[in-house]
């Protein structure tokens, strides 16, 4: 790999979060995590130079590549050559169109370490996907798969909870990497609930719910407007203490929460 980026006068890019995965055996992890057929669909986020890409062409039906960065669309065109089952896309993660792809879809991803949440959150609120697997921060996928009570366990670990549930596969050092970020990784697998929609109230409530983590969850509804006799109501009725904290509740209680919220 450092002599293809060498032929094309390349090098990793900060600026796209770039850190191209090397390791076979980590790439072996994501793959076989997918459980790809040849019926699948893959998007595939940042293939960089196309390692995965080629691991994941192997198995599956279709894979959609988008890359965003232009430097490396000659880099793909030629590792990626030959694979007719492989579409190279020149776009952005974060705007790429979803609706194109099949229901039951999978995201397969060593996703850009600067982008990686709001690419997973978007996919997640697709409806596309059945399964994502995405290599991320260690401290990102940790959030990804918290229960409630845990240290990781906040805002996003509830929005995740929603749409499915999330497992951590295997941790990735820093050495699988060229160049190797500051930062352990890890591949996490995401197994979605058909036909979960986002629910925009539940994720507005438990984005004002965790938004000061060191107060109550009494405190912080207060803070966001919510009207207190309605609150204190709510967390009567659903057996809550007063001084409970956010980072208590599971997504069942959110939801209950919030129906007791708007109902009020």
């Amino acid at each position: 790999m450092r002599e293809l980026l060498e032929r094309h006068g390349l090098r990793a890019d900060k600026g796209f979060g770039q850190n191209f995965l090397v390791d076979e055996g980590v790439l072996r992890s994501i793959v076989a995590a997918a459980e790809l057929g040849p019926q699948s669909t893959v998007l595939e986020v940042g293939p960089g130079l196309g390692v995965l890409t080629r691991e994941l062409a192997a198995r599956a039906g279709r894979v959609i590549s988008v890359e965003l960065d232009r430097r490396l669309l000659p880099v793909l065109q030629e590792t990626l050559a030959g694979l007719g089952n492989v579409t190279l896309v020149h776009g952005d993660g974060l705007t790429f169109d979803l609706s194109c792809l099949p229901e039951g879809s999978a995201m397969v991803a060593n996703l850009p370490y600067n982008v990686g949440t709001p690419i997973l959150v978007r996919a997640l609120e697709s409806g596309r996907f059945a399964r994502v697997v995405v290599l991320l921060q260690r401290e990102v996928a940790e959030r990804l798969s918290a229960t409630p009570g845990t240290p990781a366990y906040g805002a996003l670990s509830v929005v995740v909870a929603h749409f499915g549930r999330a497992r951590s596969v295997r941790l990735v050092k820093p050495s699988a990497f060229s160049p190797p970020p500051e930062v352990t990784s890890s591949v996490v697998r995401l197994d979605l609930t058909p036909g979960r929609a986002p629910d925009p109230a539940l994720f507005r409530l438990v984005r004002h719910a965790f938004a000061h983590r060191r107060k109550t969850l009494k405190k912080n509804l207060l803070m966001a407007g919510y009207p207190a006799e309605r609150v204190a109501r709510a967390l009567q009725t659903l057996g809550l203490e007063a001084q409970v904290r956010a980072e208590r509740l599971s997504v069942e209680q959110f939801r209950a929460l919030r129906q007791e919220l708007e109902g009020g």
